[in-house]
């Protein structure tokens, strides 16, 4: 029998994380000791209250039921009081709240209930790989918006086409801003909110990070801004911020209409958090800030250590203000697929060459700052012995 998959398939390149994960299993079957700086998945644990929450609810008979598909009021109403206490936004836990499996998922779903065959959506590059393939899946049409170093990895709206935008349905952000580490000002997301609102653009805005700041800085939400609410949404994750990447729990608020839409889709392709977890969630909610502190002094630790190493090495690269990941320049003589395998080959450790979250990725590669300082401090001496 011939099986032959569909177009929207086939117009997506390789997921780069399978690929990565792929030339990771075979060095260590080759018994090679493996770095591994490739994969943001914090090395962490999730911490114990949580777990004994999840445990705890995962008790209640009551919780192996069917999740309601808006998720439990009470979630919504700690993700209300989180919001209200770390960025000063009112939000209705009603309806402009919805708790997703992990902001991956209504990221990728989300242009299923706006985007029609053939419409546009303004994305970023390099960027967070479901952008480009929720869009595909859509029947969509990626416009891509380069994030140069000399913009200080900002999209220019400036050089958007009329054209591009008159037919673009949603445009997605990311800040603190994954690969890259980039941060975005509020006169940004100003400036955001006007472009939107000129061409009747869905904003959808990833905040995964927002809590991983270092050196005094403080991500702002987008819905902070005035009109932001108007014009769209933000999505968090519990991932990045208590280290609970496996539990698949986040959240996207703001616009109702927009919430209301992808509530939609989600109802006809999923049954909802498991309730346990959402319980759980609940208790890392109300834990307050204590916990993105500690994580974020962890890893300040690690990112000096990286980049005060390769300093060493002639790497110039300038710190990052948020996120676990160091953005640098490849080397002479390597573009950044090839750096990667080299690396890999020659030193055991994993990096994520830059062309992998797109065009204007090439030049780069990415650290993710994802295992101890002493195994970052040996990741550096093994790449100073092959370069």
């Amino acid at each position: 029998m011939n099986i032959e998959r569909s177009d929207r398939l086939k117009k997506l390149t390789p997921y780069l994380f399978v690929e990565i994960d792929r030339a990771k299993k075979k060095a260590r079957s080759q018994g090679r000791d493996i770095i591994d700086l490739g994969v943001g998945d914090p090395d962490i644990p999730t911490p114990k209250f949580i777990i004994d929450e999840l445990h705890k609810a995962s008790l209640d008979e009551s919780t192996h039921r069917y999740a309601l598909d808006a998720g439990l009021l009470e979630l919504r109403k700690a993700i209300a009081e989180w919001y209200k206490t770390r960025f000063n936004v009112t939000l209705d836990p009603e309806t402009e709240i919805l708790p997703l499996i992990g902001s991956k998922e209504g990221i990728a779903h989300i242009p299923l209930a706006f985007v029609n065959p053939g419409d546009r959506v303004l994305i970023p590059d390099p960027c967070y790989p479901p952008y480009r393939s929720g869009t595909i899946f859509a029947g969509g049409e990626p416009i891509y918006m380069p994030l140069l170093e000399d913009n200080a990895f900002l999209p220019d709206l400036k050089k958007i086409k009329p054209d591009a935008a008159k037919r673009a349905k949603i445009i997605f952000a990311n800040y603190p801003n994954n690969p890259t580490g980039a941060i975005a000002s509020k006169e940004f997301f100003k400036d955001l909110i006007a472009f939107a609102k000129k061409f009747n653009i869905i904003v959808c805005h990833d905040a995964a990070y927002s809590e991983i700041n270092f050196d005094g800085y403080k991500a702002p939400s987008f819905l902070e801004i005035e009109g932001s609410k108007e014009i769209g949404v933000e999505f968090h994750s519990f991932s990045k911020t208590y280290n609970m990447t496996g539990w698949r729990i986040g959240f996207v608020c703001g616009n109702k209409d927009v919430i209301s839409g992808l509530a939609q889709v989600k109802s006809n392709i999923d049954s909802g958090v498991f309730t346990a977890i959402q319980i759980a969630g609940i208790a890392a909610l109300k834990s307050g800030i204590k916990n993105a502190i500690q994580f974020g002094s962890m890893y300040q630790e690690r990112r000096d250590t990286v980049i005060n190493g390769l300093a060493r090495l002639g790497w110039k690269i300038q710190k990052p203000k948020a996120t676990f990941y160091v953005w640098a320049h490849t080397l002479k003589g390597y573009d950044s697929t090839s750096l990667a395998k080299h690396i890999l080959e020659k030193a055991d450790v994993v990096i994520t060459p830059g062309v992998g979250f797109g065009t204007y990725g090439e030049g780069y590669i990415r650290i993710a700052l994802t295992v101890g300082k002493d195994r970052l401090a040996e990741a550096i001496e093994r790449i100073k012995k092959v370069i």
